[in-house]
């Protein structure tokens, strides 16, 4: 038949390309696993929309300073893996972040031992 092209390459339908919430907002981390966290900790009655992507920003913007700190002593000290050592060290030599984790231990044991 001559109107009847081949379809191959093309798809019938429209494809609607569905974003998750962590990828809208450039994340790493989870929004919806940050939701879900705070709805079950029952903090408050009511969440707004943005609330879970706001912590999970957080969460992934003081992850990263702490294992960029960790990374600068590890170099200090002339070793090529972060320790939880390492991690201490980083934490309470900044000003900052020494008074947010000011009574924060640091597990000396690596998970799996």
């Amino acid at each position: 038949m001559p109107g009847n092209k081949s379809r191959r390459g093309r798809s019938r339908h429209r494809r609607s390309h569905h974003r998750g919430r962590s990828a809208r907002a450039e994340l790493t981390f989870s929004v919806s696993q940050m939701e879900r966290l705070l709805r079950k900790g029952h903090y408050s009655q009511r969440l707004s929309a943005s609330a879970p992507v706001f912590i999970a920003a957080i969460i992934q913007y003081l992850t990263a300073k702490v294992l960029e700190l960790a990374g600068n002593e590890a170099q200090n000290y002339g070793r090529r893996r972060i320790t939880p050592e390492l991690v201490d060290m980083a934490v309470h030599n900044n000003a900052l972040l020494g008074g947010f984790f000011g009574s924060t231990t640091i597990s000396q044991v690596a998970p799996g031992q």
